[in-house]
């Protein structure tokens, strides 16, 4: 969750201060969002936490997809896997 106190900070402080906001991100685990003149320009995070974030991503990407396959299933949008074969092997000249 962020801090409004202590992770919303302007990218002049951290440029002064980086050594400490490093130090903050890797014990916090939170991200800091830099404002430029007031607003929101950019958000550092640590890399571990990152990383945890990315992987949260990939696993939200497969359960959506698998959950959109399973709809077109329900509503029988599906093909026969016979005839995707024959469509995929003549698109690729590959003989069957």
């Amino acid at each position: 969750m962020l801090d409004i106190t202590k992770d919303i900070q302007s990218l002049t402080t951290f440029r002064r201060r980086s050594g400490d906001f490093m130090k903050q991100l890797r014990k916090s685990k939170r991200p800091v969002v830099l404002t430029v003149k007031g607003k929101a320009a950019a958000v550092v995070q640590d890399a571990q936490a990152y990383q945890r974030l990315l992987d949260i991503a990939a696993r939200a990407d497969v359960y959506e997809g698998i959950r959109q396959g399973l709809e077109e299933a329900r509503q029988a949008k599906g093909r026969d896997i016979e005839e995707f074969f024959a469509e995929f092997e003549a698109a690729h000249g590959i003989s069957g």
